[in-house]
């Protein structure tokens, strides 16, 4: 069965927004072609794509973090405080 790229690159990028994805391989799992077409095509490289994962990415990691400043759990704003401190504050 002879497949349209652009078609599926359609189909990629309607799927990362819809689910929120992150890794490109839950984006082939939402795709009617196989992962060996997937990579024959060269799609993980498609600049395209990779910005509507990593723009997933950071908003999920925006998102998370506010939670966690907003939070009352020790545990979550001493794990903040690690990743927004200098390496001055961590000792």
């Amino acid at each position: 069965m002879a497949y349209d790229k652009n078609k599926i690159v359609e189909q990629a990028k309607e799927a990362i927004v819809k689910h929120k994805l992150f890794f490109t391989d839950d984006v082939i799992a939402f795709l009617p072609i196989a992962s060996s077409t997937f990579y024959a095509w060269e799609m993980e490289k498609s600049e395209e794509l990779k910005e509507l994962l990593h723009k997933n990415r950071i908003e999920l990691k925006v998102s998370m973090r506010s939670k966690w400043y907003k939070s009352n759990s020790p545990v979550l704003q001493l794990a903040l405080m690690k990743l927004i401190s200098t390496d001055e504050e961590l000792r």
